[in-house]
């Protein structure tokens, strides 16, 4: 209202107009006030989050280092199980080569046995071959010649061992076991 028409009103339109202008002024600053207490209690609200979203951020970063940490444990731990695994590798290349070659020495060494074995077999075979022809010639002379065999001065055995345990003349080098002794003359 500009001030012309406020000279033109009464003086009891003015106090009421000025009551109602104070009137509307509180209104107006109570209502300005709930505002700025909805705005506080808002801001309050706003600010308690952040305390909260701080503390779970700090909880956060904490566990990432922890988590980072144990990744770097866990990482030292596969490098080294690594480089484990790859010396056993090389040990168990290296143990096998042993064996191989191992191996091959043993079957060397069983080849030329067997050999042997067979060789001895063999040299048995022909020493009982020649003691049955020796006996059986021993045999033959004393049934020609009743005081036993002068020529070789051999005596004859009769009993003979066939090795098989049946026999009663004693062990090998035994003094009951009958030997045959050739003469110097032979």
């Amino acid at each position: 209202m500009s001030d012309e028409d406020l000279l033109a009103c009464s003086k009891e339109e003015l106090v009421s107009r000025l009551r109602k202008e104070e009137s509307d002024k509180i209104s107006a600053l109570i209502q300005r006030g709930r505002l700025i207490k909805e705005v506080n209690k808002q801001l309050q609200g706003h600010l308690l989050e952040i305390r909260e979203l701080k503390v779970i951020n700090q909880r956060l970063q904490e566990e990432n280092v922890e988590l980072r940490d144990l990744c770097c444990f866990l990482d030292d731990d596969r490098l080294k199980v690594k480089k484990l695994a790859r010396e056993w590798q090389l040990f168990g290349h290296h143990a096998a080569k042993v064996m191989r070659e191992d191996l091959g020495g043993y079957l060397k060494k069983l080849a030329d046995l067997e050999r042997m074995q067979d060789g001895l077999v063999k040299e048995n075979l022909d020493l009982k071959e020649l003691c049955l022809v020796l006996e059986e010639e021993c045999v033959n002379r004393s049934d020609s010649s009743p005081g036993g065999s002068t020529e070789l001065n051999l005596p004859c055995m009769v009993a003979r061992d066939l090795g098989d345990g049946s026999s009663s003349t004693g062990s090998v080098g035994s003094p009951d076991q009958l030997h045959l002794v050739c003469s110097p003359d032979d």
